[in-house]
């Protein structure tokens, strides 16, 4: 029964392959998992290039032709995403996660605001500077679907470098048609309506961080049926989307994340990732900034599965079908909160 249950949701929700990991019923491998996994690329010799390095030329082209270029294409993506479906607010490690998931529906038009010049949050590296990414089973499902290697261990696998799971995500996902990401553009506030959050207001990352040393420097916006928020814990950018509802009053209490506790975080932040007021859903360790849970430290599976979550989320308020509504008991963990819990804090 479970299984014609997925194959029906599949079919609604037109997610392109590989399916999504949270629709897996049973494990993706018919044989035992190796002990390091996943495909692996070809050693053989690349074939010579189809021209001559000794003598090599480019093309030549107008400097105004370039300009052009850039100008037209991004501003024709400002046009398109000034009243989009979905605008996720930060492009670390589950505001990606989200952006992949949700965009296996063609139909759903995202935008990315990030104001970083670099996506990614602090998923290019491990804890301290280190390169390896820890990932808690089951994970590494998510892992599975991305085709990413690891080395597995009995409750957790190990990525080599954590730079492959964000460089792999954003390779997948920007080649997709319907994902704009806006790379240095900070969100500096939210649009809302009657107690609604419809979208938020842009401004270039350098202007929102000169505002005090020019005169007056005036944002745009973008509507949106749906805005993710994914600013990270508390940081000069994190938390920014609960920081303002609560300085709006439609919020009572940032409380803030606890001290660390990697078994009780993890859990917590998945369970807790929801839509915190109407039109805006909060995911990954802004959601521990909300909720008072512990702080994870160097394992990233919570921000991939929050964030695939929140997807679905996204998907269940545009009135898509989505996992959490049709999952039962196949993936007990992405029941969402209740609402009396919702206003709880996490246990710490």
């Amino acid at each position: 029964m479970a299984s014609t249950t997925t194959s029906s949701l599949l079919s609604l929700t037109t997610l392109s392959p590989p399916s999504s990991s949270l629709f897996s019923t049973k494990p993706t491998h018919a044989t035992p998992i190796p002990r390091f996994h996943a495909p692996r690329a070809s050693m053989s010799a690349a074939p010579s290039p189809a021209y001559d390095l000794s003598s090599f030329r480019f093309q030549p082209i107008k400097e105004s032709i370039v300009s052009r270029e850039m100008t037209r294409r991004y501003m024709t993506d400002m046009v398109t995403h000034a009243d989009t479906d979905v605008v996720i607010v930060g492009a670390g490690s589950a505001g990606l996660s989200c952006a992949y998931e949700l965009s296996k529906n063609p139909a759903i038009n995202i935008a990315i605001i990030e104001q970083s010049v670099s996506p990614g949050g602090g998923a290019w590296l491990g804890g301290q500077l280190f390169s390896a990414m820890i990932v808690r089973k089951p994970a590494h499902m998510f892992l599975d679907e991305l085709g990413l290697e690891y080395d597995e261990q009995d409750n957790y696998v190990v990525i080599k470098h954590a730079a492959l799971f964000t460089s792999t995500i954003m390779s997948k996902l920007l080649a997709r048609p319907n994902v704009k990401l806006f790379n240095a553009v900070a969100a500096e506030d939210l649009i809302v309506k009657d107690g609604k959050v419809g979208g938020v207001v842009t401004n270039w990352a350098l202007v929102s961080m000169n505002h005090d040393t020019q005169s007056c420097m005036d944002p745009n916006v973008m509507e949106a049926k749906v805005v993710v928020s994914s600013c990270g814990h508390d940081g000069p950018f994190g938390a920014t989307g609960v920081k303002r509802l609560k300085s709006i009053g439609l919020i009572d209490n940032v409380p803030g994340m606890k001290a660390l506790d990697m078994n009780k975080a993890e859990d917590a932040i998945v369970r807790l990732t929801r839509e915190i007021v109407p039109g805006m859903i909060v995911t990954g360790m802004e959601v521990a900034e909300i909720d008072g849970a512990p702080r994870m430290g160097p394992t990233f599976g919570a921000m991939m599965i929050s964030g695939q979550k929140a997807a679905h989320l996204a998907l269940r308020s545009l009135g898509l079908p989505n996992a959490l509504e049709s999952v039962g008991n196949v993936h007990p963990e992405l029941v969402l909160a209740a609402a009396a819990e919702s206003a709880e804090t996490a246990d710490a």
